[in-house]
């Protein structure tokens, strides 16, 4: 009969220490998690500036929003099989290359077809590096710790929008809406020579090479692996998204798929509409640049605790309650006429409450999938996500060309919060399935 068993070098990864090399790869990670952060705040934080110079209605930019979540929904679907099959280190510095020229390029827009165009380009380079530095996370960290530690690298992503978005507040009134895109052009180049030097390739894809380099050799040995053997890990052999539906994961994915769809459009709904209809009540472009980037403030709040209770409790319960409060908070926001300094407060409760369960979503993704499927896992959510990004900027543009007050345009968000907790408690029913880190053996 055949069994499941891990072999040595599969048991040594899934209980790896934690060490100075597993810090650097999570934080080099990180700064990856950092551009996407910013980039996804970027086209938002401009709008307002552009609608003033281009003379152009805020619902006629819902295009470059459009345009900008389609081009991370390719990146993401294609970052799946790219960084199962040939690695995570080529497709994360492959695409933060082609982020950072394209939202260079940005800059020097003249309309709004040619900025939709870059930003096209811009999200199919973070939807790729996106996915792959949150499977490289996995891949260096224990099975014990892999929520936790996938969701502290996720945590730039935040960062990247909080300190982006008081960067920009300070810059934007000196020298106007093309700064935006600069800065974010060119964090992500100078990026790329330092990953380059110091961002290892997965593990598992270097104990399955015949032989490796000496640099390899000694990294291995770190894990305790021996280089001089053909080590049995869990890479991928096959096709790594027909492998989301097989050995029992379909339920479990497609569960995933509706939370990653619901999170998304309520997290893009908030990035791309919120320095808007802030500036629509009253408010000056700096000033709803800042309100809005303090609900990534408060995005890196639950890695203080949603990690660890993703893993010690599990994900049903634990995000299933994130996702709920979240309609609550949303609720206030879209039909309570709160001061400036209340606003604040409650914009850092939108930031832990929706951009952080997502976040706690990305770590429980991380989790569930094994190695073999596991950037195909994360990049196909995303993607499948990424319709829901699609969907929120065509939703926001809608809701306010009906006339509807600009802060109830966050209202049809409750509806989603509640799908996205319903189906995040569902996967306590998502049944038997191989475990992660498990090799097929046959034995007698």
């Amino acid at each position: 009969m055949p069994n499941v068993v891990m072999s040595a070098a599969e048991s040594a990864l899934e209980n790896q220490r934690i060490g100075g090399l597993q810090l650097r790869v999570a934080a080099l990670c990180t700064l990856v998690q950092v551009c996407d952060g910013y980039d996804l705040n970027a086209v938002a934080w401009a709008v307002p500036s552009l609608i003033r110079a281009w003379h152009l209605p805020p619902s006629m930019f819902t295009i470059a929003f459009l345009w900008s979540s389609i081009g991370i929904l390719v990146g993401a679907l294609g970052a799946g099989p790219i960084g199962d099959r040939f690695g995570r280190r080529p497709l994360i510095l492959g695409s933060l290359t082609i982020f950072g020229v394209a939202s260079l390029l940005s800059a020097g827009a003249g309309s709004l077809g040619v900025i939709s165009l870059w930003r096209f380009l811009t999200g199919v380079g973070i939807g790729g590096g996106f996915s792959g530095a949150a499977a490289l996370t996995g891949d260096y960290t224990p099975h014990r710790l892999r929520a936790t530690m996938i969701m502290l690298s996720f945590t730039g992503a935040p960062l990247g929008g909080f300190l982006g978005g008081q960067i920009v507040a300070l810059l934007l009134g000196h020298f106007g809406w093309p700064v935006i895109f600069i800065l974010g052009g060119v964090f992500p180049l100078l990026l790329v020579p330092a990953l380059a030097l110091w961002l290892p390739e997965s593990p598992r894809f270097l104990a399955a090479r015949q032989t490796v380099s000496p640099r390899h050799a000694a990294l291995l040995r770190r894990l305790d692996i021996d280089p001089t053997q053909n080590a049995a890990v869990d890479v991928a052999r096959g096709n790594p998204v027909l492998m989301l539906f097989s050995d029992g994961y379909a339920l479990q994915t497609v569960l995933i798929w509706i939370v990653y769809f619901c999170s998304l459009l309520n997290l893009f709904l908030f990035a791309y509409w919120m320095p808007t209809v802030l500036t629509l009540i009253g408010m000056t472009p700096t000033q709803a640049v800042f309100a809005s980037s303090l609900r990534d403030f408060g995005a890196l709040l639950p890695a203080v605790y949603l990690g660890l209770a993703i893993d010690r409790i599990g994900p049903e319960r634990t995000l299933a309650w994130h996702y709920a409060a979240g309609a609550v908070v949303i609720a206030v926001i879209a039909l309570v006429a709160l001061p400036y300094a209340m606003l604040l407060v409650v914009s850092v409760l939108a930031g832990m409450t929706t951009i952080g369960s997502q976040t706690g979503a990305n770590g429980m993704c991380g989790k569930l999938y094994p190695a073999r499927m596991r950037t195909s896992g994360l990049g196909w959510a995303l993607g499948i996500g990424r319709l829901g990004g699609i969907a929120a900027p065509v939703l926001g543009g809608y809701l306010l060309a009906l006339g509807l007050p600009p802060t109830q345009i966050f209202l049809s968000a409750c509806v989603f919060a509640l799908i996205a907790a319903s189906a995040t408690g569902l996967l306590a029913f998502r049944g038997h399935r191989e475990e992660a880190g498990a090799i097929r053996e046959v034995t007698t």
